[in-house]
């Protein structure tokens, strides 16, 4: 540390230095004349032989300085007057990378939030959900996760939950809200303090209905309960019953499905007050929507699969029918184990590399810019080497300028993209449920945006190397200038390709999002959801028990009946392509033993009123309907669809009157067939089996009643919202239209078309820009060409094919290389678009006439400017 006194008094030492060095020079040239020499003579002499003051100035200053810094900090200064210099460059600069390194941490953040960061609970990262074996679900039985948790010896401890809807009501009308059921040790488990009051523990369970206790989220209780800490002890009905509220949350915590923000805890030894039927008991049944604790200290998961698989050993030998091959897996909670992640992942890396390519697009396009800034700085930089600059010191002056642009590209993107999250956020893409998207950004953004910026400023600083290093200082002086426009491929005509391909893939991309979306709206849906009406209630929360809720039932399709307007109404317990559904193991009739690996498929499960398949505009095929007498003195009938019928039945067309069976060895006579159509919320799923019972034979609380009207959609929910009341003031309903009910359905393929052409978009805008910037440039360094072209009678085709032909070529290429790498990239495209076909006649003239589009706009300027020369000016000008 020897350079600091020396750093902090060295202004005095140049002083000195300075007056030392004029006073030898005076004392020689005294000395000259003392010779005999003049006085102008001598003070020449004495300074040529005293060699260059301003060098022995400068070496002097490197030694009692600290160089690095000094010398890097006088570079920043140089560039920064340098870019002020050209207003027009730095800005256009700076936005592209803005848009490119915005677009990065976007999508960036979406994967830390999704993946990459833990849960935000204490020592998160040992936290582990289990699944059953390779299945992607996830749910385990009541009885099976008490013995998960009493006999493993690999975690602390494990907790449970299961999401639930109820009709809270605090004493004014009640609304329907969304909420977990916990295991009483949920939040000792995860490590989660109260901010108000005390959580529910494990010592609060005494068996069913034993703790009538809720804990309200800090979102819940800020905007119903406007932060009142007296709601402490309060007493509130859930579904008609009593429940005190005896904490909230912290306002950090939301639950541990990183994409869905409850409102409220319960204990879940009270699920039958909950969800209206008990299943506390039944090892058979799964409903607990997830398992999950830290492992302990030294266990690794491959020790905890072991110690699990030993459970799910002893599972199997003492319930054989309910537990067959248990087998287990762990995965990180957040996502529903394998059922949301490999798609969610799939999608936001593909996504990732398109930005990547948005990103190398930009670079490009800036490299291009910079070699052609250093082309016109050519007589700059020789006259720099001719006056003993090292390249060095130049190429390390280019490169921080590339560097200042970048990091301010960079942290106006950042700025952009955080200003982005905050609002995805706090974005509810479904009103019907409480969403959070774990978006906002944390300290891995902001280094992977510094990051970004660097290798950018770097990546396409580096493109003007190797022409300062092949820089003739002698030439250029005598010349001018290092810019010309030969017949050569140049570095500037690859990035230009390079370019205009990525701006083909992200064009091919969007379209084939956009084809894929219009096949997604006119697939084969199996109902029509146009002109109906959804009106989605849960009998258990009004109160209603499983021997009363027919009769309602019926009276609320009666009722519904009666409004003018209405043509049909069905009900049906869940609808096609809503957010959740069921699904029932399925065996043949000649099957005896039951066990569910006998099963020959699962079925995916709706519980139905006579009208629904008038109502929802489902065709039946074979056989006959349901009717109100099909109620739980009939036998035990079904409807199945095609699939159900060919996968199951092994045929279609002789099935009506067969029989098969369910898990508890019920045997299901198959009255009808109806068309397949699409079931679960995955819009993009394979060909399901699916079976509809009547709703007197399997009663069910869901209740979703389908109404088909052509009425004004808000006059008839109105109306709809006044017969309930008739029929009961404290049953909670959500109305909607199918149509906006099938946006859960359609958000990946939304998205995904929404997301492609924004990408799309943007390298578009960066493809104009570079053609324009070539274009532009050829047309400035070869105006006196054309104007004696002009002057020698050169028609305007044969001038616009002078100037534009080299950018139009490149063009071309581009394109066609963006095309085929667009085809080769379709199992990518797959991750992200349903039924990605790049080779679509329709995308691929879309692209080719997207492209044409783009090369007529980015060349207009220049063409024009082109056809306006005036060869007399110019050759007097020169």
């Amino acid at each position: 540390m020897n350079w600091i006194p020396t750093f902090s008094r060295r202004d005095k030492l140049l002083s000195d230095l300075s007056e030392e060095m004029r006073l030898h020079i005076e004392e020689r040239a005294e000395q000259l004349m003392g010779e005999g020499m003049s006085p102008g003579e001598a003070q020449q002499q004495a300074r040529r032989a005293f060699g260059s003051r301003t060098l022995m100035e400068e070496r002097s200053r490197e030694v009692w300085q600290w160089q690095t810094l000094e010398s890097i900090w006088a570079d920043v200064r140089f560039a920064l007057r340098q870019l002020r210099r050209s207003p027009g460059f730095v800005i256009a600069a700076v936005l592209t990378l803005a848009l490119a390194i915005g677009a990065n941490a976007v999508v960036f953040a979406m994967l830390n939030g999704l993946f990459l960061r833990p849960l935000n609970v204490p020592h998160g990262e040992s936290l582990y959900a289990i699944q059953r074996g390779n299945d992607t679900y996830i749910v385990q039985s009541y009885p099976d996760y008490l013995d998960l948790r009493d006999r493993n010896r690999s975690f602390d401890g494990l907790a449970a939950y299961n999401i639930s809807q109820v009709a809270l009501d605090t004493g004014k009308d009640p609304s329907s809200v969304w909420g977990y059921e916990t295991s009483g040790n949920y939040f000792d488990e995860l490590g989660v303090q109260p901010y108000l009051g005390r959580l529910f523990h494990g010592s609060d369970e005494n068996g069913p209905n034993s703790a009538p206790y809720i804990v309200l989220t800090y979102g819940y209780w800020h905007t119903h309960f406007q932060d009142d800490r007296n709601v402490v002890g309060r007493q509130v009905r859930l579904n008609k019953h009593p429940f005190t509220i005896v904490g909230v949350a912290p306002p950090e915590f939301h639950g541990t499905l990183l994409f869905f923000s409850p409102d409220y805890f319960v204990p879940m030894v009270n699920q039958e007050q909950i969800d209206g039927w008990n299943g506390l008991n039944d090892r058979g049944k799964r409903w607990v929507f997830e398992v999950m604790g830290h492992l302990k200290v030294g266990v690794t998961p491959a020790q905890a699969t072991a110690d699990l698989n030993a459970v799910g050993s002893y599972l199997h030998e003492s319930y054989p029918k309910d537990d067959d091959q248990k087998t287990f897996s762990l995965v990180r909670p957040g996502l529903h184990g394998n059922f949301f992640a490999p798609a969610m992942r799939a999608f936001l890396t593909g996504l990732m590399l398109l930005a990547g390519l948005i990103l190398l697009a930009a670079c490009a396009n800036l490299g291009n810019l910079f070699a052609a800034r250093a082309a016109d700085r050519g007589r700059e930089v020789a006259l720099r080497l001719a006056l003993g600059s090292s390249r060095k010191r130049i190429l390390r002056q280019l490169f921080t300028e590339a560097v200042l642009i970048s990091l301010a590209g960079g942290a106006a993107g950042l700025w952009v993209s955080i200003a982005l999250l905050h609002r995805l956020s706090t974005w509810q893409a479904f009103p019907q449920f409480p969403m959070n998207m774990p978006v906002s950004p944390d300290a891995n953004v902001y280094w992977a945006g510094l990051l970004l910026s660097l290798a950018s400023g770097f990546l396409f600083g580096a493109v003007p190397v190797r022409q300062v290093l092949r820089t003739n200082p002698y030439e250029v002086v005598k010349a001018g200038s290092t810019a010309r426009v030969g017949r050569r491929l140049s570095v500037r005509d690859v990035l230009l390709v390079v370019q205009i391909a990525i701006c083909a893939v992200l064009v091919t991309s969007s379209l084939v999002a956009v084809r894929g979306l219009v096949r997604s709206l006119h697939s084969n849906l199996g109902f029509d959801p146009k002109n109906a009406l959804l009106v989605d209630t849960d009998l258990s929360m009004a109160g209603y028990s499983s021997d009363k809720m027919p009769a309602m039932q019926k009276r609320m399709i009666e009722g519904m009946q009666t409004i003018p307007g209405v043509t049909r109404v069905g009900l049906v317990d869940i609808p096609p392509l809503h957010m959740g559904w069921a699904v029932t193991p399925v065996f043949t009739d000649a099957t005896t033993d039951l066990r569910p690996s006998n099963a020959v498929s699962e079925a995916i499960t709706y519980k139905v009123s006579p009208e629904y398949f008038h109502a929802a505009g489902t065709a039946l095929l074979a056989g006959r309907g349901f009717t109100w007498h099909d109620d739980k003195d009939a036998p035990r009938v079904a409807l199945v669809n095609r699939e159900f019928a060919g996968r199951i039945l092994s045929s279609d067309a002789d099935i009506v009157g067969t029989h098969y069976k369910m898990p508890d060895g019920t045997r299901i006579e198959v009255v009808g067939i109806v068309e397949d159509g699409k079931y679960t919320a995955n819009i993009a799923e394979d060909p399901q089996p699916a079976m509809f019972l009547p709703i007197l034979q399997s009663p069910a609380s869901d209740t979703v009643l389908v109404l088909r009207s052509n009425r004004d959609e808000q006059h008839l929910a109105a109306t709809v919202r006044s017969k309930l009341r008739e029929l009961d003031a404290g049953l909670p309903a959500f109305i909607q239209t199918w149509d906006e009910e099938m946006n859960g359905a359609l958000f990946a393929s939304r998205v995904a078309t929404v997301s492609l052409g924004v990408l799309g978009l943007m390298g578009a805008m960066l493809s104009i820009t570079g053609i324009f910037g070539m274009a532009a440039f050829s047309v400035s360094k070869r105006l006196k060409e054309l104007g004696i072209r002009m002057a020698l009678g050169a028609k305007r085709k044969e001038v616009l094919r002078a100037a534009l032909g080299r950018p139009m070529k490149l063009l071309a290429f581009g394109s066609v290389a963006g095309l085929l790498l667009g085809l080769l990239a379709t199992k990518v495209l797959a991750y992200i678009v349903y039924q990605a076909t790049p080779r679509d006649p329709f995308v691929l003239a879309g692209v080719v006439l997207a492209m044409l589009l783009l090369g007529l706009l980015a060349t207009w300027i220049p063409a024009q400017r082109a056809l306006s020369v005036n060869p007399l000016i110019l050759l007097r000008e020169d």
